[in-house]
């Protein structure tokens, strides 16, 4: 690989009108998926036959890097590799070996659903990724099929916690998305399977990314109830969050069992503390999840803009961010009615 050209931008990183700092960024790299999980890419809007982006349309890794590295001179320091299915992108290890070399970036991340983990993880690890958060939504081989449209297989999900460990990747991160009636009584069998792995659990509530999920709020399940739910059997101690944007409420078990942390974007929204941007595989910038539309990146960037005018797009998008949905979501006037949807930009 050549030598990258210095990066040559004089803006200070920006805040955007609530003072939150842009230090995160989330990259979908393919807005395709092996799975249909019913919260994010369901069948009925998503079959077999759904035309997704072309190669054309999506960034070229020589073009995330470039960004990369601009949203590195800005003050990003942490990245997740995201989709989709990310590990759906050939060659995903070049991805992976050139940001991680990229001045500034201190955590590179990985979400996957771990189907196509096991033959991948060795080259990803030496590449430089440096985590993995795996997401599981039940132990029961029926219930986690249909959560995941037919396609998973838990056994396979399970092996590929196995083969990241091999690997080298050490404790991961296990997300569970809780839904009433469908998978909440899985949440007993979770904790204790994994207490004492050394794996951190992590319960999310269903939220409302995109439109075509058919999200409904009487399939929450408050992460206030989990927890108490998991505390009269195994006793909870709080945890200090780990930096101030973290997203999870962090405790430990008493006895000693390990840590599970709990994620309440519904039940106990976290906008005030968000500094997590999220660029789409085709190259558009989201200042929210939640968000309706993004900034285009690629076309700027292919019309040959430079670092300075790259920098200036996403300085400009995230001074002017103002994003709060979860706080909002209550208000009905303030909920937008389309939505970009989570498969699109990762979650």
């Amino acid at each position: 690989m050549a030598s990258p050209i210095p990066l040559r931008i004089d803006i200070a990183p920006p805040r955007d009108r609530r003072a939150r700092a842009l230090t995160d960024l989330r990259i979908s790299v393919i807005d395709r998926c092996n799975f249909r999980c019913p919260y994010c890419m369901p069948e009925d809007a998503y079959p077999r036959d759904h035309e997704f982006l072309g190669k054309a349309q999506r960034l070229r890794f020589e073009e995330i890097e470039r960004i990369v590295r601009v949203f590195a001179g800005l003050g990003v320091s942490r990245l997740r590799l995201t989709g989709g299915e990310p590990l759906l992108r050939r060659e995903l290890p070049q991805l992976v070996a050139r940001l991680a070399a990229i001045d500034g970036i201190d955590e590179l991340a990985m979400t996957t659903n771990g189907s196509l983990l096991p033959a991948l993880a060795p080259g990803l690890r030496e590449a430089g990724l440096g985590r993995i958060t795996l997401s599981l939504d039940a132990l029961d081989a029926d219930i986690y099929r249909r959560l995941s449209g037919g396609r998973g297989d838990v056994a396979e999900a399970l092996a590929a916690i196995d083969a990241a460990c091999a690997a080298g990747f050490g404790p991961l991160k296990i997300n569970c998305v809780v839904m009433r009636g469908i998978n909440d009584e899985e949440v007993d069998k979770l904790a204790a399977h994994f207490r004492g792995s050394g794996h951190v659990l992590r319960f999310i509530e269903y939220m409302d990314v995109g439109t075509c999920n058919g999200w409904n709020d009487d399939l929450v399940v408050p992460s206030a109830q989990l927890r108490a739910r998991i505390a009269r059997r195994w006793p909870l101690v709080p945890l200090p969050r780990g930096r101030g944007s973290e997203v999870a409420e962090r405790w430990r078990y008493a006895d000693g069992g390990g840590e599970i942390g709990f994620i309440s974007s519904v039940s106990a929204p976290f906008c005030g503390d968000c500094t997590r941007a999220r660029l789409s595989a085709d190259g558009r910038l989201y200042t929210c999840l939640f968000a309706r539309q993004g900034h285009d990146l690629r076309g700027p960037l292919r019309a040959g803009a430079s670092d300075a005018e790259l920098a200036a797009i996403i300085a400009g998008a995230w001074s002017a961010r103002d994003d709060r949905y979860s706080e909002m979501r209550n208000r009905v006037s303030a909920m937008p009615r389309e939505r970009i949807e989570m498969y699109e930009i990762g979650g």
